[in-house]
């Protein structure tokens, strides 16, 4: 008996849909990109619970004559192409022949629709690929087609449906790209009975980015225009300060088309290399042009990847008219600096960008001069007062990284001498330690034990950060700004400061996780997302609360923070929340606990002392205080090592002073 069947059409109908038609927005996407090739520049959708009960597209284009409507619904039917070398230069979004069939074999729909030709319009009926209703009717020119009751008659295929936000945000997202590719266009989306989008139409890109992503993300934006070997490359990309913690909002078109594309993606991150600190990712609206042929399009069953007959040429137009856009629009501006100028007749006090020096105090005590005599070896120092070039310069003006690091520390870089800096500075800073390295208000972490701080005595006996002694340690200095060096015993230990300060604000976070320590913010910050990004924040809003962050819903893909955790600053709140976004949105089938340690993962990181930050040798020594009366922190959030150990003999072999 043979066990090879032919399947029924109704069945082999079930299964082909599978391939085109996955959720509701697939529907959408194959609705508006029909629409756009028709000649429509005034679409409108409607949805109604999240678009799996009812979805309506509305279109002014050229229609559907009537002998043609009953065949538009058939399996390959399409009026795009004609053989198969059509296939070699396709023009148009929609070229199969596979959408309309695909989706009336899994649910009801309904067409109205009108040429200009004829007087009147079709109305037409089908219900699970089976015709219903073909009649007469009045309308205006274009097309209007409403689908009900998706899967319907595949109750398997509708349980894995989500919830009815998460499948309108997914149609909005869709709707996002269609606008953006095409602004010449005026797209409406009508969600729940609530317009949430409306684009102008006026086929400037600016306007469509502004309608879609709000004012804030377009006004970071620059404009890029470039040709290179037959490539057009147009649209806008963000300014390295406004670049993201993620590529969502990296956003593609090849001939107004929307993909995905890894060729693209890397030129734009190469050429902004440089410009875009390392973790961030810049974000853009590229539409690349070029000949028909030059691009596959038959790859994807959703159309969303291609391949091109030559990589290289798109890879180096993009990566050029990126590059160019940047040196254009985002070159440094020369900025000429006042030289320091003396304000008085004392020979120490001078000005510099409005801040009165008086050169005279950096150098506080006698004490501390004689140990500058005696480590610089210079016989012009003396009680009667310090040379001020010889202990601390005034920076030079004409390096603006050192001009802006005096006047953002509020001190002069060190001088030769790591004792120098040590103690000539410090009394120019206040000595609280900042919010970040201490539990309280006075600056002390209550885990570190009273007996364990040293006090520091009289201006004669000031001991420096090399003799600053602890308890079966010394702190003898700090390397690359990143690395704290501790004499213990036989072993050189190396602390790496942003590791260890990272993991025990994790550990805070943690154990204030049923009452989590907020503020709230005095004006509410506004965050864009894309829109798989706010369905993903949207719906973990209680667990957001649960880490410190009080988000409102303010919709069209925008969220409005109104309390953050205390731990981070004003500038870090935004990046870290943004970090958030993304990961919950990568991670929104895991469980909820692996969700709250991404959070606490990410206010760690933003909120910790950074590797090559200049801290005060007081914060290191809170820090290594801290750490030793925690001593099984040991590891950072993320799995790296906070501390490596060199034993003494090991450094001894390195120069030769024993055998091996």
């Amino acid at each position: 008996m043979s066990k090879v069947r032919l399947l029924d059409k109704h069945t082999a109908e079930l299964i082909a849909a599978g391939e085109v038609v996955e959720r509701p927005s697939s529907v959408v996407k194959e609705l508006v990109e029909n629409c756009i090739d028709a000649g429509a520049n005034v679409i409108t959708v409607e949805i109604k619970h999240g678009g799996s009960t009812y979805i309506r597209v509305t279109d002014n284009g050229e229609g559907i004559s009537p002998d043609d409507v009953p065949t538009a619904f058939l399996r390959h039917a399409t009026s795009k192409i004609r053989v198969g070398a059509d296939l070699d230069s396709i023009s148009t979004l929609g070229f199969r022949g596979e959408a309309l069939a695909s989706i009336c074999a899994v649910s009801r729909m309904e067409l109205v629709t009108r040429t200009a030709e004829n007087d009147a319009g079709v109305h037409y009926v089908i219900e699970g690929s089976d015709e219903v209703v073909n009649e007469e009717t009045g309308c205006a020119v274009g097309t209007t087609i409403i689908v009900r009751d998706m899967f319907y008659n595949t109750p398997a295929r509708r349980k894995f449906l989500k919830s009815d936000k998460t499948e309108g945000n997914a149609i909005a997202a869709v709707i996002d790209r269609v606008a953006l590719s095409h602004p010449e266009i005026s797209f409406r989306f009508v969600r729940e009975g609530r317009e949430t989008l409306l684009t102008p139409g006026d086929g400037k890109l600016r306007s469509a980015i502004h309608a879609v992503y709000g004012r804030e993300f377009t006004s970071g934006l620059i404009p890029v225009k470039y040709s290179y070997q037959n490539v057009s490359v147009e649209g806008f990309v963000s300014k390295p300060v406004n670049s993201r913690p993620n590529r969502a909002m990296q956003v593609f078109f090849i001939n107004g088309r929307y993909v995905r594309s890894n060729t693209m993606q890397r030129a734009l991150e190469e050429a902004c290399k440089g410009a875009v600190m390392i973790g961030k990712f810049p974000a853009c609206v590229l539409g690349i042009s070029l000949d028909c042929s030059a691009v596959d399009v038959n790859v994807h069953p959703a159309k969303l990847e291609v391949r091109f007959t030559e990589e290289r040429p798109i890879y180096e137009a993009v990566y050029f008219a990126v590059k160019s856009a940047l040196t254009e629009f985002d070159s440094p501006r020369d900025v000429e600096l006042p030289p320091a100028r003396r304000v008085s007749t004392s020979p120490n006090m001078h000005e510099y960008g409005g801040v009165q020096i008086n050169l005279a105090q950096s150098v506080r005590s006698e004490a501390i001069r004689n140990r500058a005599e005696r480590s610089l070896g210079n016989s012009e120092i003396s009680a009667s007062g310090p040379k001020p070039a010889t202990v601390f310069e005034i920076p030079n003006v004409s390096d603006p990284d050192v001009a802006a690091s005096s006047l953002r520390t509020g001190y002069t870089p060190p001088p030769p001498t790591y004792e120098q800096s040590v103690r000539a500075a410090e009394p120019e800073i206040h000595g609280t330690l900042p919010p970040a390295f201490s539990d309280n208000a006075d600056g002390r972490n209550p885990d570190v034990r009273e007996e364990n701080l040293q006090t520091a005595p009289a201006d004669e006996e000031i001991q420096t950060a090399d003799s600053f002694i602890m308890p079966e340690y010394k702190i003898t200095g700090e390397i690359f700004n990143t690395y704290i060096l501790v004499e213990s015993g036989g072993e050189l230990i190396l602390i790496d400061k942003h590791a260890a300060h990272e993991r025990l604000i994790y550990e805070r976070l943690i154990k204030q996780r049923e009452n989590p320590d907020s503020q709230m913010l005095l004006t509410p910050l506004p965050v864009t997302l894309d829109k798989n990004q706010y369905d993903a924040v949207t719906q973990s809003i209680e667990l957001l609360a649960g880490a410190g962050f009080e988000v409102e819903d303010f919709g069209m893909g925008t969220v409005l923070l109104r309390s953050v955790p205390t731990i981070l600053s004003g500038d870090d709140a935004e990046g870290a929340f943004l970090e958030i976004a993304g990961q919950l949105r990568a991670g929104q089938t895991t469980v909820t606990t692996e969700k709250i340690d991404w959070i606490y993962h990410t206010i760690a990181c933003k909120s910790a002392v950074k590797g090559g930050d200049r801290n005060l040798p007081s914060e290191l020594a809170e820090l290594v205080l801290t750490l030793i009366n925690n001593p099984d922190v040991r590891y950072c959030p993320h799995g790296r090592p906070i501390f490596v150990s060199l034993k003494q003999r090991e450094i001894e072999k390195y120069f030769g002073r024993i055998q091996q």
